[in-house]
């Protein structure tokens, strides 16, 4: 179990209320604590338990997979997985999923070979990228669910935004993953990532000290 303490909320956290907060509530200060578990990893998180999920994950763990897009939950760029399920963590509070399950794009798979990361890779969906993430977390969503959707069923689950227009790539990405799901074709079209991501979560400047001479 590892603890993880913050001492502020993010600049742009918005809470509950609908108003904008940049410091910890002293109602519960340093001795909130919330309790989930994230990529298989139980850990406890010494903050505000009103903090956004987005912002635990990115500036607590540094599970910088998971992008700010809106932080209105209209674009989906910030998509995980809480209890299987996709869900916008910029709207989730981390006090309101004690105890769940949590799945970043870092803990979707270790070597990028869930089907729907090498269907992205082979269908060239991204262009700048920035939503992808949460697009494949939606899609990866849909398809544990229901591996044989119809276009129709397809549309209703991507509700992500893509700025760069790439919906029919990602149609035809997900169709081409669900077939690799039911048994068809291997894809076989993103070689794993040189670091694990765990590594690569602490690997960040901010986390290295600094070594004096």
């Amino acid at each position: 179990m590892r603890d993880i303490e913050a001492g502020q909320a993010h600049p742009c956290d918005m809470m509950p209320d609908g108003q904008l907060s940049n410091q910890v509530s002293p109602a519960y200060g340093s001795a909130g604590m919330t309790r989930f578990t994230v990529n298989g990893d139980p850990i406890h998180y010494k903050m505000d338990p009103r903090t956004p999920l987005l912002w635990a994950l990115r500036d607590a763990s540094n599970l910088t997979g998971t992008k700010y897009g809106c932080g209105a939950g209209q674009c989906g760029a910030c998509t995980v997985h809480v209890d299987g399920v996709a869900r916008r963590s910029c709207q989730v509070t981390i006090g309101a999923i004690e105890g769940s399950f949590v799945t970043t794009i870092e803990g979707l798979t270790a070597d990028r070979s869930h089907p729907v990361q090498q269907a992205w890779v082979a269908e060239s969906v991204p262009q700048c990228g920035y939503c992808q993430s949460g697009m494949i977390m939606a899609a990866a969503a849909l398809l544990a669910r229901n591996r044989d959707p119809s276009d129709a069923e397809i549309d209703a689950a991507m509700t992500n935004i893509c700025r760069c227009g790439t919906y029919p790539r990602i149609r035809n990405a997900i169709r081409r993953a669900s077939e690799a799901m039911r048994g068809g074709e291997s894809i076989a079209a993103a070689p794993p990532p040189r670091i694990d991501a765990a590594d690569a979560a602490e690997a960040v400047p901010a986390l290295t000290p600094v070594k004096r001479k």
